[in-house]
């Protein structure tokens, strides 16, 4: 499993995801969701930011599933897909995981033609508080 890679910015993200929380960064000045986060809103250019829970809920806007070569410690579960969610609360912001059959699922815990664009979604926490999704 691939750990993240976590900046200033991004280590909120990664904390409350650890706690089963999905949070996306707001400005705290005119209130935009923003992802990823950044220091700077691109809205108001404003530096004040919060963290604003969501419901996890979303639709499956685009997929891809890969096939080898792939990294070693991929290339035994593929095929699988990789979804890219955009979520109920915060239409812009879309996340990129992976649609499993349940929370800490292996990728290729549901077959390569389950993903549908449109599907409904919502989010589930695996190891380390990695964001999946599950069909709603």
């Amino acid at each position: 499993m691939l750990t993240p890679v976590t900046d200033t910015d991004g280590a909120p993200f990664w904390e409350y995801a650890a706690r089963g929380e999905l949070r996306v960064q707001a400005c705290g000045d005119c209130h935009e969701p923003r992802f990823p986060p950044r220091p700077c809103c691109p809205h108001c250019r404003s530096f004040a930011s919060e963290w604003r829970l969501t419901s996890g809920r979303g639709r499956i806007w685009s997929y891809v599933v890969p096939h080898p070569p792939l990294l070693p410690d991929y290339a035994e579960q593929a095929p699988y897909n990789v979804v890219l969610v955009e979520l109920e609360d915060c239409p812009r912001i879309r996340l990129v995981g992976n649609l499993v059959a349940h929370a800490g699922a292996a990728l290729d815990s549901l077959g390569s033609h389950r993903p549908r664009i449109g599907a409904r979604v919502h989010v589930v926490f695996g190891d380390g508080g990695l964001p999946q999704w599950v069909l709603a």
